[in-house]
């Protein structure tokens, strides 16, 4: 175990107030809240309002199934209905894809349940938009929307852990789904929920290195967050979350926002939105 953790910042007090100033007074933007099923919504709605109402937003479009269409008040602002399955969650449909094509932010907020058909449609509407960070010719460049997976949405695509994860994507994740993500790329080192915070560190560490991906989990009373090598810790006790807390989706939401004003310092944006 190496002793120089020089990339590693812990953040007892908040560390980038600077970034506040990337928020623009006039409303901007078209973030896309991809979630939901026939028997589980309430937590995507929940979380639209609180990105629509906690920053300036210009559009905060919430997409659901097509299942809901008559479970929802029409008067409820920027409702997208796609084709859903039998079951009730999304179906494929080549508007999935022309409709994430709008929007500047995608957030996929999870109760997608583990339908295999679903799990299809979002994968093939992705490759639809982006381009397979494995072609040569690939380049990760700060204008093109970035994506946040959380919740069951970790879970749901997790057979493409390898392009979201080489594409940029933001994870906000639990070390369980962690391990998996790790596993679906086969990363020779594996996550241990039991093992001490600096392995931890050190394994997010040489992860990030290998993947441009943002990584926020929890462990050992700190929210950890991980990109191109470089951690920043934060203990739980100085937020506002518990650990049950931290997966209801506005700490996600935080990070959305941040990240949107702040695209090309995924690690600064994220760590500071965990202390706001």
């Amino acid at each position: 175990m190496p002793t120089n953790f020089s990339y590693w910042k812990k953040q007892d007090k908040p560390l980038f107030k600077d970034l506040d100033w990337n928020i623009p007074e006039q409303k901007s933007n078209h973030v896309a809240i991809i979630g939901g099923n026939s028997q589980n919504f309430a937590p995507i709605v929940k979380i639209s309002e609180f990105l629509a109402t906690s920053y300036p937003v210009k559009t905060v479009e919430t997409i659901l199934p097509d299942a809901l269409k008559s479970k929802l008040p029409p008067a409820l602002p920027n409702l997208t209905f796609l084709p859903s399955t039998t079951s009730g969650s999304f179906d494929r449909s080549p508007l999935l894809a022309e409709t994430l094509a709008r929007a500047d932010f995608l957030f996929f907020a999870g109760d997608l349940t583990k339908n295999s058909i679903t799990a299809v449609a979002l994968s093939e509407a992705l490759k639809t938009l982006y381009q397979d960070p494995s072609d040569p010719d690939f380049e990760l460049t700060p204008d093109r929307a970035k994506i946040l997976l959380t919740r069951d949405a970790v879970d749901l695509l997790i057979a493409e852990s390898e392009f979201l994860l080489g594409s940029g994507t933001i994870y906000v994740a639990s070390m369980v789904q962690l391990q998996k993500v790790f596993r679906a790329v086969y990363y020779p080192r594996a996550i241990l929920l039991s093992a001490p915070l600096m392995q931890i560190v050190e394994t997010l560490h040489k992860f990030t290195l290998s993947y441009p991906a943002t990584i926020a989990t929890f462990h050992e009373g700190q929210i950890l967050v991980a990109n191109a090598g470089k951690i920043i810790s934060t203990p739980i006790e100085n937020t506002k979350y518990t650990p049950i807390s931290l997966w209801s989706g506005e700490l996600a939401s935080h990070i959305t926002a941040m990240n949107l004003w702040t695209p090309t310092q995924p690690l600064e944006a994220t760590a500071a939105a965990i202390l706001k």
